[in-house]
């Protein structure tokens, strides 16, 4: 049931709003072993001219960047999954957007079960009570 909140630096593109979305789904079932059927993704742009970085907006690079958060419930990943899918999603990215500057971020939060959940019951519930 991960959630998955990305910005993307740019004036928004509902056609590559939706490639990202089926990207994520996709690279999140695949390496973290999720259920796509469960998977929340929503997409944000922001515009390069208000994405800083070194206090210099991105509009002044041409390049692109983004922030990709993905919520999971805790334990559920290895470090070895984790650090395969931050590399999968940088690739992916470069890909997708192009000119990717540096400073783009991959943030995987493993969130307690009992603190997380969906539909209004946690995760650590759903386990105890499947």
């Amino acid at each position: 049931m991960p959630y998955l909140h990305i910005q993307l630096s740019g004036e928004p593109d509902d056609t590559l709003a939706a490639r990202v979305a089926e990207h994520a789904t996709d690279l999140t079932a695949r390496l973290l072993g999720k259920d796509p059927a469960l998977t929340a993704v929503v997409v944000d742009f922001i515009p390069a001219r208000r994405w800083f970085i070194a206090k210099a907006p991105l509009s002044s690079s041409g390049e692109r960047s983004y922030h990709w958060l993905v919520t999971i419930t805790d334990e559920t990943n290895t470090k070895a999954e984790k650090a395969a899918y931050l590399a999968a999603v940088h690739e992916t990215m470069g890909r997708l957007l192009g000119g990717l500057a540096d400073h783009s971020y991959v943030q995987v939060a493993d969130v307690r079960a009992a603190a997380y959940g969906y539909g209004g019951v946690t995760q650590e519930r759903r386990y105890q009570r499947p």
